[in-house]
């Protein structure tokens, strides 16, 4: 496996309407993000991802482009996103940016002229269809809910919208589509950016036919990923984006993938393949999800979390490259969903977090999750943001779900979990801003923020600054093989990472009950040390056997 930089970093992403606000208006910003950057290298990350900060009516916040080459107002100016730039860069971090083009806000220029006629020059940068015996073209459901195709009345046809309306999907069979994205690609990699984060990016080939799907249940619209999710001529574009772009350049990139398989993934990531560095994948996010998707909450077992990793550590192994992440904007807060937020909140943290810098692949913190934030239960639904959450309880509603089991399932998957507020400090909206924020804060910012996180020396911070130092001291931890222990066990996730005469041992216990690990007798060692441990031992030797604590996480190094 060939070293690379980007093998070897830790990645923060940083969502900048939530992150810091310089101006008061409530909404963070371009100087505020730079006001952190001396935080960031305190924590010792390597690359920032950006969420988009292009110019955006912010349907989606953000993710429904107006001009690709401009910033957004509320967020800044060109000049300050260049003062970003080098900024990190001064500092020896790298920046990588959002990439939108599956779709583009029905506001771009491309879009506004799409739509006049029939024959406009810019028509067939999108996908129009007729409609069919006086309905839409197909059947399919949008990802926020409803029909994927909207109706325009000027010339009687209908476009796709895999998303909201206001975000048309762009005809990527039309190569001046791909032409044009390619040059704004470029214009930005020439900026001095180093690499992308590609948004949906396995969707841009559609199967033509725009066939109905298969109807499930009783609704009006179904889903029809198989036309176009991993589509038929994805791989071909992904090579054409490669080679006309990505090859020039020494940077990283990182496409986000929906219902790809490890096998699948492989056609994405192989060296040989041309295409993309890493993908980040959905199948742990889908773990405690039932039947209906990700609003049907249904309990998860440790042994399904275990499955889902071991087989993308060992699909991957010598063949591509993990990108390893357990929350992000569009997930719940991680120490919500995968530890305990309340009498364990900063133990399992810790130990998600140990995790996450211990497996093989590209560690992807979230902003907060380096101080153990939480998910947030507004008490109405007027108080959420994110338009796939209001989408959801407004149809569910009129269907008859009950709203206390509606907001339930809000509390435990909104993608405004993770989108409220960074907690700076115990002043008001957490010193995030000094107007009223965009969205309300979590309340358990006075007890949860950095101020408090860094005048603590057992903090969930420092805990993330020594696991990012550790990958940086011993190559182990990024390049050594894994292999899983106790595969069975409910409480405890074990694995070893090996390297030529080393030997890591990591040990996690996921539960609230205290659990006893045994080290399998065919391991021999002839020294240990304890390299990381989120509870105080004094015993620093590697015991056979222990009783972990609630949450506990150790990390020892042998030496074979």
């Amino acid at each position: 496996m060939k070293k690379q930089w980007w093998k070897e970093s830790v990645v923060y992403q940083i969502y900048p309407r939530s992150f810091m606000d310089s101006n008061g208006d409530g909404i963070g910003d371009l100087q505020g993000i730079i006001s952190k950057l001396d935080y960031l290298k305190k924590l010792g990350v390597d690359v920032v991802w950006l969420c988009p900060v292009y110019d955006s009516p912010n349907d989606d916040n953000g993710y429904d482009i107006r001009h690709y080459q401009q910033i957004m107002d509320e967020f800044g100016t060109m000049a300050d996103w260049e003062e970003l730039l080098e900024g990190l860069h001064e500092r020896g971090m790298k920046l990588i940016m959002d990439l939108v083009v599956n779709h583009t806000s029905d506001e771009h220029a491309w879009f506004v002229e799409a739509q006049k006629s029939m024959d406009n020059g810019y028509r067939d940068y999108y996908i129009w269809r007729p409609g069919k015996n006086g309905e839409e073209p197909s059947n399919w459901m949008s990802y926020f809910r409803g029909s994927a195709w909207q109706h325009q009345p000027e010339t009687d046809e209908y476009y796709l919208h895999l998303f909201s309306k206001k975000q048309p999907d762009l005809n990527w069979e039309n190569e001046r589509v791909r032409k044009e994205v390619y040059q704004m690609m470029t214009w930005w990699l020439d900026k001095g950016i180093d690499g992308f984060r590609m948004d949906v990016i396995n969707l841009i080939s559609k199967d033509q036919r725009f066939p109905d799907a298969e109807e499930t249940g009783d609704s009006l619209y179904h889903w029809g990923g198989k036309y176009f999710v991993n589509g038929p001529k994805v791989h071909e574009y992904l090579q054409e984006m490669n080679r006309e772009v990505l090859s020039k350049y020494d940077i990283m990139t990182v496409g986000e993938c929906l219902d790809v398989s490890p096998e699948e993934a492989v056609n994405y990531v192989a060296e040989d393949r041309n295409e993309l560095n890493m993908v980040f994948h959905f199948e742990l996010m889908n773990v405690g999800s039932g039947p209906l998707g990700k609003w049907d909450i249904i309990p998860w077992k440790l042994t399904d979390f275990k499955r889902v990793m071991h087989k993308w550590q060992q699909t991957l192994k010598d063949r591509g490259w993990n990108s390893l992440y357990l929350n992000n904007h569009d997930q719940p807060r991680m120490v919500s969903r995968f530890g305990n937020d309340d009498r364990y909140r900063i133990e399992s943290a810790k130990l998600l977090g140990t995790l996450l810098h211990t497996l093989k692949g590209t560690p992807y913190i979230y902003q907060g999750e380096e101080i153990g934030m939480t998910n947030v239960n507004f008490a109405s639904i007027e108080d959420y943001r994110d338009i796939e959450t209001l989408n959801m309880f407004h149809e569910y509603t009129q269907s008859g779900h009950q709203h206390d089991l509606l907001m339930q399932s809000i509390y435990e998957r909104s993608r405004d979990n993770a989108r409220t507020p960074m907690h700076w400090n115990q002043r008001e909206h957490a010193g995030f801003t000094t107007g009223t924020p965009w969205i309300q804060l979590n309340p358990n910012y006075t007890a949860i923020n950095v101020e408090e996180a860094l005048s603590d020396p057992n903090s969930v911070f420092y805990y993330y600054q020594k696991l990012i130092q550790l990958r940086k001291e011993h190559p182990i931890i990024v390049y050594g093989d894994y292999e899983l222990l106790h595969e069975e066990d409910e409480q405890i996730y074990a694995y070893t990472r090996s390297l030529e005469q080393e030997m890591l041992i990591v040990v996690l216990n996921f539960s609230e009950q205290e659990a006893e690990f045994m080290l399998n007798e065919n391991i021999k060692y002839s020294d240990s040390q304890l390299l990381i441990h989120n509870y105080e031992i004094q015993d620093k030797g590697i015991s056979k056997p222990f009783t972990l604590k609630p949450f506990e996480a150790r990390v020892y190094k042998l030496l074979t």
